[in-house]
């Protein structure tokens, strides 16, 4: 399977906000994903980096 998981890095931090992630959508304001079963979430963030080998999406908060 090819999805990834989902992590919203903060500092140094990196935080697992979702696994098995199918999509990542750019919506106002933010991201959508959703991942294989069909859970779907929105966060106020925008791409960091993406680890394609290791299956990992970086995301960072937008601050307004």
């Amino acid at each position: 399977m090819c999805e990834a998981n989902a992590y919203l890095v903060e500092g140094n931090e990196k935080k697992l906000i979702m696994e098995a992630v199918d999509t990542v959508e750019p919506v106002e304001d933010g991201l959508k994903l959703t991942s294989i079963f069909g859970e779907q979430k929105f966060v106020k963030a925008e791409i960091h980096s993406l680890a394609l080998v290791d299956h990992h999406v970086f995301l960072k908060p937008i601050i307004a």
